[in-house]
Order: C-alpha cells, then sequence, then structure tokens
C-alpha cells in the first residue's frame, strides 16, 4: 500500500535505559514492610511487576519496538482490533465500550494501548517473580490523585480508547497546534473518532479536547472476568503517541523496587495462597500448579 506511512525508526542507543531501583526486595517480609513505610500523602496507589527489571519498560505492548527500534505492531492497530472482534465475534458480544473490547483483547494478549496494573502488591510481585527466575525483577509503585482515576464509562477513557479504531495514517494527521476547540475538532480525522465514539455512546457532544486525548489515565475496568477480578486489576490508557517517562510525571509518581531471591518470595507467596492457580482461575493453571506442588522431588539430606 503506496499511503501507508513508513514504520518510526529509532536506534537501541535512544531507548530509555533501566531506572535504579530504590529499594532491593528479597523476602515477603520485608518487601511489605518497606510498602506499608511508604507516605503517598493520601494519593490513590498501584503497582505492577516486571520479571526482568533490564527488559521491560513503562510502555503498553502497542507501543513497543523490535531490538532495531522498529514499532511492531503500533501501524496496524486498527486492523489487530478488527481482526479479533471478526474472528471471535461471540466473546465480545457482550462489551458495550470499546475499552470493554480493549480490556479483553488485552486478556487475550492481543497488542493494546493499555498498561496493566493492580491495587494489591503482592500479587505485583508475584509477577516480578514468576518469570525468569535468575534475572533480578521489579515492581513498579504508581501513585496519583484520585481524579485521575477513571471508570470504564468515562467520556476521557471512551476518546482516547477509540483511536484503536482508526487507522495510523489518520492519527498522524491530527494537528493539536488549534488553539481553539471548534477548530481542533473540524479536522477529518477527529469527525472519524467522533463517529466510533458515538456508536457506543450516541449523545457524546462533538467536543473532543487535545489535552486529553494525548494523555495518560488509570481506568478501572470491568470485572468482565475472573482473571481481572483475581488480579485485582486496573490500567493505565495510552493517548495518542503518549509516553510515561521512567522516572514518572508530574502526574504519576514512580517508585521502583528491585526483586531477588524469587525462588523463595514465590514460596512465601504460594503460603498466602497467591500462585498460579488462583491468579489464573482457570482448570489448565490448576492443573499445572497442583502437578508441580506435587512433583517427586529428592528428600532434603
Amino acid at each position: 500500500d503506496i499511503n501507508k506511512p513508513a514504520p518510526a525508526i529509532v536506534t537501541v542507543a535512544e531507548l530509555p535505559p533501566a531506572s535504579e531501583p530504590e529499594f532491593k526486595a528479597e523476602s515477603v517480609g520485608r518487601f511489605i514492610e518497606h510498602i506499608l513505610a511508604l507516605d503517598h500523602g493520601g494519593k490513590e496507589v498501584f503497582y505492577r511487576g516486571h520479571s526482568n527489571r533490564k527488559k521491560y519498560r513503562l510502555e503498553p505492548s502497542i507501543f513497543r519496538k523490535d531490538k532495531d527500534g522498529n514499532f511492531v505492531h503500533k501501524h496496524s492497530e486498527d486492523r489487530l482490533y478488527r481482526e479479533l472482534l471478526v474472528s471471535n465475534s461471540a466473546d465480545f458480544a457482550g462489551d458495550v465500550y470499546t475499552l470493554d473490547r480493549l480490556v479483553r483483547m488485552q486478556h487475550y494478549s492481543l497488542p493494546t494501548r493499555l498498561l496493566d496494573i493492580t491495587s494489591n502488591p503482592l500479587i505485583a510481585l508475584y509477577f516480578a517473580c514468576k518469570n525468569h527466575l535468575d534475572e533480578e525483577g521489579e515492581l513498579i509503585v504508581f501513585s496519583m490523585d484520585r481524579e485521575r482515576i477513571k471508570y470504564f464509562d468515562s467520556d476521557t477513557a471512551s476518546c482516547i480508547a477509540n483511536l484503536a479504531r482508526i487507522n495510523q495514517q489518520a492519527k498522524d494527521s491530527i494537528d493539536y497546534d488549534s488553539s481553539e476547540i471548534h477548530v481542533f475538532n473540524d479536522q477529518r480525522s477527529l469527525k472519524q473518532l467522533l463517529h466510533v465514539i458515538k456508536e457506543e455512546k450516541p449523545f457524546f457532544e462533538g467536543e473532543i479536547i487535545p489535552q486529553d486525548l494525548k494523555s495518560i489515565i488509570c481506568v478501572k475496568g470491568k470485572h468482565a472476568n475472573n482473571r481481572i477480578a483475581f488480579q485485582s486489576g486496573a490500567f493505565l490508557l495510552f493517548g495518542h503517541d503518549a509516553t510515561l517517562d521512567e522516572a514518572g510525571s508530574d502526574e504519576i509518581s514512580v517508585h521502583r523496587i528491585s526483586v531477588g531471591e524469587k525462588r523463595l518470595i514465590l514460596r512465601q507467596l504460594d503460603k498466602l495462597n497467591i500462585n498460579e492457580s488462583t491468579l489464573f482461575p482457570y482448570i489448565e493453571s490448576s492443573a499445572k500448579y497442583i502437578a508441580d506442588k506435587f512433583l517427586f522431588r529428592e528428600p532434603d539430606a
């Protein structure tokens, strides 16, 4: 397609470096002690675990790049969205909003503009330990003002989520320099976006705020499946080309904890009933957990 924009390319040197942690957790007890000592000034707090602190960044999967710095899925976002709906339409039949569908797509591992977070620090700790057992993990603590927390039916969330439904050429054509709201909304690409928003919200006023479209917001989605419910799931929803600095921002503060002694921590979390079976409540996960639990092991000498 000669009209398809060329993928953005950056060098590996331009990728953000891993940020240094402010504390190292090597047991559940020390971790809880540290978490309880943090003072967030009354702000809402969420957590995210990375199993390899040098490999993962604070970016949603749709914005990730390959080792050469090329976006892997960003330019196909609208097609990914539609293809999964076409091939699995029955699974999305009960979803009202595009955000609902993105949450379900994220659950099925499709790249989206959502970043999973949780309100339970022990669940984030589990994910920081679950894989790469010999690599240093990381847990990120996010804090933000409560007014930044949106819900599944938020108008701002609808504006950002529906960016997934317009093609990359339309997204790239948006001019954010318009000083007047009506001029900004008069752009063809904004009219396309408004059209898909009104499919889920017929009474939505035809006014999209530029700053909202480029923002990062925290969204509490509906617990549409047991996995989201058990994991106390919420999401950071990334707007148009939005990036979250690895050190945090004025709106979202970030505190980092490195995680070692993963095998020990996983055993301790299991005693607190946080394991593969409880966080992935499907029969396959339960079977895997039970088989591993009763695996023959040589008795201790």
